[in-house]
């Protein structure tokens, strides 16, 4: 805690020099709001606007949570099982690398056609989103378990089970969180961007709206909360590694 202390005054200072030279920026050359606003509009913007989009920030982190925990359970689900079965996972992971390279722009309106405007489709991409890094990552960690510890626990007479409940998970874990970490940055930014597509309320609802009506200050207010949601996600998942990984703390740190 100290170290983190010691090291983040630099960072703060660079954010706060960085807010400085826009806030004086926008006064000097005198930009419209509507073009970039000062950095205190947006301050008051967001209190201003903030019971309103309280509602919008709740039903997209709601979207978020449903999808990443799909994402997350499928992946380690399908990494586990590709772990075991050396033929499926030479046959499904090319498959695998294939679906992250499909567009979000492009797969969203086929799911919206096949799942209708509710909730379903963002959902389901979402959970994509997270799938990927959260399978690889696992699959990756179980590969890199000690190949002497394991022909040491197969001459002690250890199961499969036994094999990978004791060595393979416990150490595959610190790689299936830093997966886990990733995806959760990304399955906010793309849970906001799934709302442009077609929602009743939400996030991106709020910026398409805002966008569109030329209340740029409202769009900062909601990039920056959107900034703050996956801080605070990447934040929660580092709390429950170093809960996990209590062995591990060394590295975590």
């Amino acid at each position: 805690m100290k170290k983190i202390l010691l090291t983040s005054w630099r960072p703060a200072i660079a954010i706060a020099l960085f807010i400085c030279i826009w806030e004086f920026s926008t006064r000097i050359f005198q930009i419209e709001t509507w073009i970039l606003p000062a950095p205190t509009v947006i301050v008051m913007e967001m209190q201003e606007v903030l019971p309103a989009f309280f509602p919008h920030m709740v039903s997209t982190i709601r979207l978020v949570l449903i999808g990443f925990s799909i994402g997350t359970t499928i992946g380690i689900g399908v990494a586990t099982l590709l772990h075991h079965y050396d033929k499926l996972r030479e046959t499904i992971y090319p498959f695998l690398v294939l679906s992250q390279n499909i567009p979000i722009i492009v797969l969203a309106p086929l799911l919206l056609i096949w799942f209708g405007l509710g909730d379903t489709p963002k959902i389901i991409i979402i959970a994509m989103t997270s799938f990927f890094p959260i399978t690889v990552a696992t699959l990756s960690g179980f590969q890199q378990t000690d190949r002497e510890l394991i022909h040491y626990m197969k001459m002690m007479g250890a199961s499969k089970r036994q094999l990978f409940m004791k060595l393979e998970l416990p150490h595959a874990l610190p790689a299936v969180f830093s997966g886990i970490k990733i995806a959760a940055t990304y399955s906010i930014l793309t849970g906001v961007v799934a709302e442009w597509l077609g929602a009743q309320k939400g996030i991106g609802v709020f910026m398409t709206l805002a966008s569109s009506s030329y209340r740029t200050p409202r769009v900062f207010v909601a990039i920056i909360i959107t900034m703050l949601l996956s801080l605070s996600f990447f934040a929660l998942i580092l709390l429950l590694e170093r809960m996990f990984i209590k062995w591990n703390r060394e590295e975590i740190k």
